[in-house]
């Protein structure tokens, strides 16, 4: 199963602190996953940016909701108790669920969603209402990243050899390899060994080398293309490669570097433009959004 959306939690939630005690939303996350059947594996997902589990992002957003509606209120850091609204709602024999469109009737949340108030930009819900605000700018976000790697690679791949050769050297400047754009273009294409196209320095101060194999094709990378690749750095005696395509590798290809001493890095086109896009090569910046939380640490006396 799949982690429940968080407007799935809402209910639970509020039923969790029908006590009237004071509950934390660590143990929101720990109960609600218990009760609503989350999977160990499932607790551990991550969002799209790697920093926050998916399931505290959709409780806490579910906490969000329920506090902005008054059925819940903060009496202190990361605590809870139910307000007399919330008692009341779950004493009514008629509510079984909580989601966005039931609490509209509080004109509390309606203000906080922007509705019903001369705004602007009205905030609207999520177009998928099981996902929380926070995972749709980052769905959206990865839509927007695939469409500019796409794009970056049809760029590269009508490309020319010349502007290939360019692009691998800004990149590998900017991931820290082969000292500045100088060194690095004067490395690149100048060794003229077969089956090496380049020597870059790994390091600034050129303390180990790096041989390079970039090949603008659109064929699948075989073993053989590798094993060659590997028979040039024996040659050297050189103990590091990296090979970059604009295609893709065979398993065989991927399997042959794993059995090897020799480190050898395999870059296909889908992780070349992903460094691209992550070391701003070839992309600019359209719009920059900065989203901030309130920093509970700078509001604790303790």
């Amino acid at each position: 199963m799949a982690i429940p959306g968080f407007q799935e939690f809402m209910y639970p939630f509020l039923k969790m602190m029908e006590d009237g005690k004071e509950h934390s939303i660590s143990e929101a996350y720990s109960r609600l996953a218990d009760e609503l059947g989350v999977t160990d594996e499932e607790r551990e997902e991550l969002l799209p940016s790697g920093k926050q589990r998916i399931l505290h992002n959709r409780i806490g957003w579910t906490r969000t909701y329920l506090n902005k509606a008054g059925l819940l209120k903060t009496v202190r850091r990361g605590n809870y108790v139910i307000t007399e609204r919330g008692k009341q709602l779950l004493m009514d024999p008629n509510v079984e669920k909580i989601d966005n469109a039931f609490l509209l009737q509080f004109k509390e949340f309606r203000i906080f969603k922007n509705i019903g108030v001369v705004q602007p930009n009205p905030i609207q819900p999520p177009i998928n209402g099981d996902i929380t605000p926070l995972e749709e700018i980052e769905k959206n976000y990865q839509i927007l990243k695939e469409e500019a790697k796409e794009n970056l690679l049809d760029k590269v791949k009508n490309g020319s050899p010349l502007f290939f050769e360019r692009l691998v050297v800004e990149l590998l400047v900017a991931m820290g390899y082969g000292g500045s754009i100088t060194d690095a273009g004067q490395a690149i294409g100048r060794s003229g060994d077969e089956g090496i196209d380049g020597i870059i320095k790994e390091d600034v101060l050129g303390l180990d080398m790096i041989y390079l194999q970039a090949k603008r094709w659109e064929n699948t990378v075989t073993r053989p293309e590798i094993q060659k690749f590997a028979g040039s750095l024996e040659g050297q005696r050189a103990r590091k490669g990296v090979f970059i395509t604009t295609s893709n590798f065979s398993d065989g290809a991927k399997g042959f570097v794993q059995m090897i001493d020799k480190k050898i890095i395999l870059i296909d086109g889908d992780a070349l433009t992903e460094y691209m896009f992550t070391y701003n090569i070839g992309v600019g910046h359209e719009e920059t959004f900065i989203i901030k939380k309130v920093d509970e640490d700078y509001f604790g006396e303790e």
